[in-house]
This record gives C-alpha cells, structure tokens and sequence, in this order.
C-alpha cells in the first residue's frame, strides 16, 4: 500500500469565487495564532502574472489548492512553479493574496516580531515622537511589512483598523505583542464598512476589557480627546500633527477658516501655537463640531465653531464678500475606488475654486487630499483648473495669481513604500494668493 501523502493531492485545484460573498459562519472570525508548524505543509497559490506589489488580485491567480482556507497562510508560485514568497488568502475577497514575503523562509513568529520591532523602533528611537506627542501611527500597513493593517498609539491605547479577513484572524496577537514593546494597556479594533463587500465578511469592534471610551492625548503640548468607535478611522488623524504645527508658523495675529475641521485640528494649532487672532472652523458632522468644542476647552481657547456644509458655508462667504488671512481646506477622502474617481475629482474641484476666493491677497491656503487614487501631479493640475477664473465671472484670480510655496504629506510616522505608491496618500498643498 503506497504511504499516505504529506499533504493533501495538489492535483485538486479550486478558483477563488468570482466575487466577494459573505461569508456566513462566524468562525470565520475565530482568532489565530502567528507561529507556524514547520512541519506542516502549505497551501500553494500559483499566479499567471507576477508583480512586486502587496495585493494580488484575482485576474492574477492561476489557481490555488483547494484546501488553502480563508485567511491561511499560503506559498506563492509563479505559473512554472518558481517560488515567490508567502502571503494571506481569502478566496471570497477581490485582492485574494496579501502578500507578506518574497523569498525565503517561511514568515513564523520571529517573522512577525520583527516586523513589529522595526516599526516601533522607527517611532521611538529614529523619529522621538514620544517626546513630542503619545498620539502616533505605529504599523503603516505596507510601509511596515504588515498589509492591511494600520495601528495608531493613543496614550495607553491601541487603536487599529484590519482591512482584510487574515490580519483580523491574527490582530489580537499581533497588538498583544505590541502592547509589550510599547508599555500600553488597552486595545481597540474595528473592521471598516467597506470590509464586509471587499473581503466577505464583517465584525463588531473588538475591545480589551477595561479600554476607555476615551483618552486625552498630547501634541506639540495641545490637547485632543480621542473617542473609540464613534470617528473616523482609528479615531484621530496623527498623519496632519507636523502640517498641524507648520500651519501655526503663519497665524500669528491673523484671520483663520478651517473648512472641515473634523475635531478641531488646525483650528486648535493655529489658535494656540499659532496665536491666530480669530478662528473659525466648520464641519457638517454635529459629532466632530462637539468633540472640536471639547477641544477648544481642553486647551482654553476661543473658537467659532459652525455645523454648516462647507459649499453652503463658503458660497454664503463668498456673496457676503467675506475673506481671511488663512483658509485650510481638509475634506474627507472623496475617492475610495475607481469608480469614485470623475465624481471625487469634480468635489475637489468645485470645494477648491470655492475656497480660493475665500483667501485674502497675500494669504495662505493649505488644501489636502488623503484620496491615494488621486495621485500629487493630477492634484495639482486640479488646483491649477480651480484657480482659472469662469469665464462669466470676470473674477481677477488667475493661475498666475498663485504661488505654491510647498507640497507636504504625512509624518514620517506614516513612511511611504517605494513598491505601494498608495501608501502616499496624503497631499498637501500650501498656496499664496499673490497681492
């Protein structure tokens, strides 16, 4: 009788499904660990095309084993069976590979632990962002080695977001190690909406016991308070903290708008470090505008706060003939897919010509796009079309009336991998509107 094999008959191939579907059980969110049995074999995903790039998409698959299950750890091969590296699986999600290593050996748990060592060192001993703030990103997805997977420092709270099946399998282990090498106490994650139609699946926020509804946290000595589960994101939005402190640079005595303000960022920055002599800050979401007031109070400053829509408030500004020193324009990410892409660039569009004419001569305008599809020269170019005057308005700004004095992102705390353009995301654009 022939010895039985190692591993299930490789000959027993399966397709991934052809789109996302639910799926129904739910110990498909039952937590893993993030060592491996070297002497287990594993699943083999075969590619028709191979790419440097994290996602492997299905139109790249060959195929896969039909035992690899959703979230598995998996051996990447090229079509000739050449072997590329390691990645996650989820044969329901779009991106059915996240790819973790190329090459040797296979990623077990000293794998994991140093990737979460190098992104601590980076934030701690390379950067010092403890001696400035205890708000920062911590794992960058990508940038850190860790796909899919983003991380924010609060104080003594871990917040993440997952944005994939197989690290939300594994989250509760990775931010437990974590916690160690940060001295923190809680942890708080969260699946994004958009999870549950990209990867198959959905999950309610995953609290330590005891977390904090929330924690104050300090930047460049201003203080913000962090709701868990009820803001955007991991709950605050640290890639802005050295845009937050240079905008301060030109406050000092002036007029300052901050259209959607979100919690009061800029607002607060430029009050306080920047000793603006008035601020106003504007938000549709009734939430942010109270947690912003919050705040303002935390550090004692006066603030005008407004509930408006930013198109309405500006177009009523722009007809009163009202204008500012300082204007910062911060929308939301207004393009999430492609197919997003016409419909958010119009957005920028119309938010920016509104805005410019909102700016005083010789005044500065800070306007921000965290849209990654939207890539910095196509940004640009969208400022450039803005700043053209209609035709029909016999309005003096021109092109020409514009300076860009620089183009910045986010922290270094948010790095950039040279592989995942997507992980330059934020663009920030500082203009002066020439006297």
């Amino acid at each position: 009788m022939p010895s039985k094999p190692a591993r299930p008959d490789r000959r027993h191939r399966t397709q991934p499904k052809s789109s996302p579907i639910a799926f129904t059980s739910q110990s498909i969110l039952t937590q893993r660990p993030l060592d491996v049995d070297p002497a287990a074999a594993l699943p083999v995903v075969r590619l028709r095309t191979v790419t440097q790039h994290s996602a492997v998409f299905r139109k790249m698959l060959d195929h896969a084993d039909d035992w690899a299950r959703p979230g598995d750890l998996v051996a990447i091969e090229s079509r000739d069976g050449q072997k590329i590296g390691y990645g996650l699986f989820n044969p329901r999600a779009e991106i059915v590979v996240r790819m973790l290593r190329l090459g040797e050996p296979v990623p077990d748990e000293s794998f994991w632990q140093a990737r979460l060592e190098a992104a601590v060192r980076l934030r701690r001993d390379v950067l010092r962002l403890p001696d400035v703030t205890d708000a920062y990103r911590v794992i960058h997805a990508d940038s850190d080695g860790l796909p899919s997977l983003v991380v924010d420092r609060y104080g003594d709270v871990l917040s993440a977001e997952t944005y994939s099946l197989a690290m939300y399998q594994r989250s509760d282990a990775i931010l437990t190690r974590l916690a160690k090498l940060l001295g923190t106490r809680h942890t708080f994650v969260q699946v994004p909406a958009q999870s549950h139609g990209q990867e198959g699946f959905q999950a309610e926020p995953n609290r330590s016991p005891n977390v904090p509804a929330h924690v104050d946290i300090t930047e460049h000595g201003s203080k913000f308070r962090v709701h868990f589960g009820q803001g955007h994101k991991t709950g605050f939005f640290c890639d802005q903290r050295e845009n937050r402190l240079r905008l301060a640079n030109f406050c000092p005595g002036k007029t300052v708008l901050d259209l959607c303000c979100y919690t009061g960022g800029f607002a607060i920055q430029a009050k306080r470090l920047g000793q603006a002599a008035e601020v106003t800050a504007v938000d549709l979401d009734e939430a942010a505008i109270e947690l912003a007031r919050e705040n303002a109070k935390l550090n004692q400053q006066q603030i005008r706060f407004v509930h408006a829509d930013a198109f309405g408030y500006m177009r009523d500004m722009v007809q009163n003939g009202k204008q500012f020193d300082v204007v910062v324009l911060d929308p939301p990410k207004l393009i999430r897919s492609r197919r997003d892409f016409d419909e958010g660039k119009r957005t920028h569009f119309d938010l920016n010509r509104l805005a410019m004419q909102l700016v005083c001569p010789g005044g500065l305008l800070l306007t921000c796009s965290c849209s990654g599809l939207l890539s910095e020269p196509e940004f640009v170019k969208l400022l450039l079309a803005a700043a053209r005057p209609r035709e029909t308005a016999g309005s003096e700004a021109t092109p020409s009336s514009w300076q860009i004095l620089a183009r910045t992102g986010a922290g270094p705390d948010h790095p950039v991998a040279l592989d995942v353009p997507e992980t330059e995301y934020l663009k920030a654009v500082w203009m002066r509107k020439q006297s």
